[in-house]
């Protein structure tokens, strides 16, 4: 039975971990006016390469400073990111079973100049929502709120790359399946959503 309600931060391409909790839950709020907290998937994703476990960091800027609202939160543009990330996934996935399919889905996505942070981690949450084909209500919050009531599932925090999923979250347990290098490496758990989009496709929602 599903709970009625979570909460998310915003992400980059988020974990599966992340995708995981939301095809949990029948309606999703997703955090918009925190104040913009360092070293998590706000702007951060994590593939497989041929060399193992690669993290990809969206450059930003907080007009703001520490006090930036995550919302306000601009990318840098000054580094030709969007460059890097999308020949870093090409890379990766080229010999995956669906890069070659599913490619011009996500490689327009790094060629528009996206202002905010926010705008293009949403435009990557709905694009791997529409690919998995999950329903999903997706609702921006319209305030910040510290503690929700028990009703409310918060996963603002505990989906995290400083956090041993192992550990902190017994409800996910990753099984393994097939990756491109996982010959090389083993298989790696919890990467961005997109390992699981390029290795299985739509189909990859049975992972879940």
């Amino acid at each position: 039975m599903s709970t009625p309600t979570a909460i998310f931060s915003t992400a980059y391409f988020p974990p599966i971990q992340f995708f995981s909790k939301l095809k949990q839950n029948s309606t999703i709020l997703l955090e918009k006016h925190e104040t913009y907290p360092k070293q998590t998937y706000r702007n951060r994703c994590e593939i497989y390469s041929a060399n193992g476990r690669m993290p990809l960091t969206i450059p930003i800027v907080k007009p703001k400073g520490n006090r930036t609202p995550i919302n306000e939160v601009l990318i840098d543009h000054s580094d030709p990111w969007a460059t890097k990330h999308w020949r870093a996934i090409e890379s990766a996935y080229r010999r995956s079973a669906y890069f070659e399919l599913l490619e011009h889905e996500f490689a327009p996505l790094y060629i528009q100049q996206w202002p905010s942070l926010w705008a293009f981690n949403n435009a990557t949450i709905a694009k791997a929502i529409e690919i998995f084909e999950l329903n999903s209500e997706i609702i921006e919050t319209e305030m910040f709120v510290k503690l929700y009531p028990s009703n409310v599932l918060d996963f603002r925090n505990s989906i995290s790359p400083k956090l041993n999923f192992a550990k902190s979250d017994l409800e996910f347990s990753p099984k393994p399946y097939f990756q491109v290098f996982a010959d090389k490496f083993e298989f790696i758990p919890n990467l961005s959503i997109l390992d699981l989009i390029f290795n299985y496709g739509p189909e990859g929602r049975e992972y879940f």
